[in-house]
């Protein structure tokens, strides 16, 4: 058998792999940097190439390009730990095998080089594409990234589905860009935005004459998009009729416009979005089963923000930078409290609102690092009391900021603990009853419902400085 080449400037990783390959049976050849691998090409042959993408001198990118012209059916896979769809697509595009994120399950990746071993697979060779602003490393958006790779060269009509907010537009447009007819136009249309009975037109355009206000011939996102993409979002909310003309022109391929009686051939690559469930639709009869089926060619579901957390700091300095260049600003920095605590926000906006956020604090947050405090009303009160159990008394209920407190304290293993949070708290009580009777001790104490011994003795036990 053939070896395994392992390309990665990072001893450890190339140590690990060595190890777990021949544990399973698979001799394997280790280089550090690019040039070498590529000169050992040139008298030998391994039957799989691991190849990290940031290396010193070529990268692993520039040198799949040429493995893949030189040797089109060696299948290579790309590793990388810089996790966003530009690596990812431009992997595939540039031929790769698989695209394996670190960190990476050691098994998986073994299993993987088998399967590449046997299978000998491999795929045309493409240029490079721009840096997207799809970011993330969670599993769930590595899967979205292969999808996207995978589907650069396709035609075939895809179905994005997913909760609002989680960036299916983003996902049309990369498609659209990573493809064939990236150089032809890329036409959104919202079906939950236009008025039931413009639909039609706004699709497929009219004649003039054709109705009350048809001053003259209008062209239809079928037409704007001729040789390029039509993303038609929220496709569930399109009317049963107009379901029967788009299933018409995905069958046959041709359109009329409105009042028009010459068809029109419709060379468009359809992407169709939706957040609702369309199964459920055509069983209920609200969607055409045929034209689902014509829809969901290929899915890819985009996972909602609350499933991949691990991607919010990610997501959080993309968005700070890139509103802060956009308003010419200082670059705005979280803090470790505020990225805890929105860690663990569960963002029923998803991407979106988690971007709005970002651009919110950008102009309203009042110097350069974000405190918890900082973060809007509706955020702190809305949070679960697992989110603000990672905050102090800031923001939730005050019960809430307690727990945060107990449990940071806790985590300290602090001594005397009950004493020193039950002074802490009475502290706070009394001193805020006394400033809002303007240190009168009766008053407070009877505001507070405790004699007036107690509280004497109360602010003596705990040395507070007030006015008699």
């Amino acid at each position: 058998m053939k070896d395994i080449w392992i390309a990665d400037d990072d001893r450890s990783i190339r140590w690990v792999l060595e190890k777990a390959l021949k544990k399973a049976g698979l001799p394997c050849r280790t280089f550090s940097e690019a040039d070498s691998l590529l000169l050992a090409l040139k008298t030998e042959q391994p039957s799989v190439i691991l190849s990290d993408i940031r290396m010193p001198g070529k990268s692993g990118l520039e040198m799949l390009t040429e493995i893949k012209r030189d040797y089109p059916k060696l299948p290579v896979i790309i590793m990388t730990a810089f996790s966003d769809l530009d690596s990812a697509v431009s992997s595939f595009q540039s031929g790769a095998f698989e695209y394996l994120p670190k960190p990476f399950d050691i098994d998986k990746a073994v299993e993987l080089v088998r399967r590449a071993s046997e299978e000998n697979a491999s795929e045309e060779a493409a240029p490079e594409q721009q840096v997207s602003e799809i970011i993330g490393k969670a599993s769930a958006m590595q899967d979205v990234f292969r999808a996207i790779g995978r589907l650069s060269h396709s035609k075939a009509t895809v179905l994005l589905t997913g909760e609002s907010g989680a960036g299916k537009e983003v996902v049309a447009r990369a498609l659209h860009k990573h493809s064939p007819r990236a150089k032809e136009a890329f036409i959104a249309l919202n079906m939950a935005a236009i008025p039931r009975d413009l639909m039609e037109s706004e699709l497929f355009g009219h004649e003039k004459g054709a109705f009350t206000g048809a001053n003259s011939v209008r062209h239809g996102r079928f037409e704007q998009a001729e040789g390029g993409t039509l993303f038609l979002d929220e496709i569930g909310d399109m009317p049963a009729e107009l379901q029967t003309r788009l299933l018409r022109v995905l069958s046959d391929g041709y359109y009329y416009r409105v009042g028009g009686h010459q068809a029109l051939k419709a060379n468009v690559r359809i992407i169709a979005a939706t957040h609702q469930n369309l199964e459920n639709m055509v069983h209920e009869g609200r969607f055409r089963e045929d034209l689902y089926h014509r829809l969901n060619v290929i899915r890819i579901r985009l996972p909602p923000l609350r499933e991949r957390k691990e991607d919010i700091p990610l997501l959080i300095a993309h968005f700070l930078k890139k509103s802060s260049e956009s308003l010419d600003v200082e670059q705005k920095i979280m803090t470790t409290e505020a990225m805890d605590f929105l860690k663990e926000f569960p963002f029923p906006g998803n991407v979106r609102q988690l971007e709005n956020l970002c651009n919110w604090l950008v102009v309203m947050a009042p110097s350069q690092h974000i405190q918890l405090s900082d973060l809007p009303a509706e955020i702190l009160q809305s949070a679960p009391a697992k989110a603000v159990s990672a905050a102090p008394l800031v923001g939730g209920t005050w019960q809430d900021g307690l727990r945060a407190a107990v449990e940071a304290k806790l985590k300290e293993e602090t001594p005397d603990l009950m004493k020193e949070l039950t002074d802490a708290f009475e502290t706070a009580v009394i001193e805020t009853a006394l400033e809002f009777t303007h240190g009168r001790r009766v008053e407070a104490a009877s505001r507070l419902g405790i004699g007036r011994n107690t509280i004497t003795r109360k602010i003596a036990e705990l040395n507070l400085k007030t006015e008699d």
